[in-house]
């Protein structure tokens, strides 16, 4: 039974891997293409909003999932509510992630109001089946019965700031996916810990989706992801942790985002995350103040590489080593 179950995060990645080249030739053929800021002359060739096929590849094997564990094994129908809900908040999320990639981030995508009534919009379905657990271990907060307000105010902040933030530290080939991919993977093996083996399949099956585009869209991308994916990735994240009442987890994983977020706000999320472009590939920092763990990155790099030359996939190299060095602390932490 497990065996065939976890078939369903193969289905995943195969889904996503194999129809990714059918939509980045699509996507060439309409024009939906988009600048790969950090390489020469901006070429405007790598495709764009490969996001989709994430969550078509992710909602494959999910139903394959749910066809295989009530249909054959006669599951838990129980399940089915919070599965049906978790995917409509995920498809909720992309399509307004989409949305945003339409209008285009130099046009300013959508206005920052109206993407969080969006989202806030989006957290309706975990919001009336009342998921997750009253009862929450928050960071320096301890455990604290929050009643009805957990349904009324955790749950759509928790979907609207891991939503939103996801989407902060992101613009090089790789960074989004490879971050979805080590963050999930952790929850997977906390939701496993803690006896939510069907969270852990659920989130396999979106780390394998994202495996899939990863492939595509390391360096150097053929694939951008949008916001369709960061979106889908943080909303995800977010579920994850309600549903399986790991939220204080789930927080301390998301440092990283909420000192990126932090150093967004210090430029008043007015200071992209792309470095400056030298005519050798190299990247320099593109301000003299640090907005965002990306431009950290690149002057810590340049201090301690021996030739000063710091390339994208350098920074993202080190994100995500400082991201598995968050997780890796958190987890001795915890367990």
């Amino acid at each position: 039974m497990e065996s065939l179950l976890l078939a369903t995060i193969f289905i995943s990645f195969f889904s996503t891997y194999l129809v990714m080249p059918f939509w980045i030739k699509k996507a060439s053929q309409i024009g939906l293409l988009w600048e790969d800021m950090h390489k020469k002359g901006h070429p405007k060739n790598v495709a764009g909003s490969g996001g989709i096929i994430v969550l078509w590849g992710f909602s494959a094997g999910v139903l394959i999932y749910i066809a295989l564990n009530i249909l054959i094994f006669k599951g838990n129908y129980n399940l089915l509510t919070q599965i049906f809900a978790l995917l409509t908040v995920l498809f909720l999320s992309s399509l307004i992630g989409f949305m945003d990639d339409l209008f285009g981030w130099r046009k300013g995508g959508l206005s920052n109001r109206s993407r969080l009534i969006l989202i806030l919009f989006a957290s309706i379905p975990l919001i009336v089946i009342n998921a997750g657990n009253s009862i929450v271990n928050l960071p320096f907060l301890g455990i604290i019965n929050l009643g009805i307000l957990y349904p009324l105010l955790v749950i759509p902040i928790g979907i609207v700031g891991a939503t939103t933030t996801y989407n902060f530290l992101a613009g090089y080939n790789g960074l989004e996916s490879g971050q979805g991919i080590i963050i999930l993977s952790a929850l997977a093996f906390v939701t496993y810990l803690t006896g939510n083996e069907w969270l852990t399949i659920i989130s396999l099956c979106m780390v394998a989706a994202l495996i899939g585009f990863h492939l595509f869209n390391r360096y150097p991308a053929k694939v951008f992801p949008g916001d369709v994916l960061t979106y889908l990735i943080g909303a995800m994240i977010a579920s994850v942790a309600i549903l399986g009442n790991i939220e204080r987890i789930a927080i301390l994983f998301f440092i990283p985002y909420i000192i990126e977020t932090i150093l967004k706000l210090r430029g008043r999320l007015k200071k992209y995350s792309f470095g400056k472009l030298n005519s050798d590939g190299s990247l320099d920092q593109p301000f003299e103040k640090i907005y965002g763990l990306e431009h950290l990155s690149i002057k810590i790099l340049k201090k301690i590489k021996p030739s000063k030359k710091v390339y994208e996939k350098d920074v993202v190299y080190l994100i995500h080593l400082f991201q598995i060095l968050v997780i890796g602390l958190v987890l001795i932490l915890s367990f």
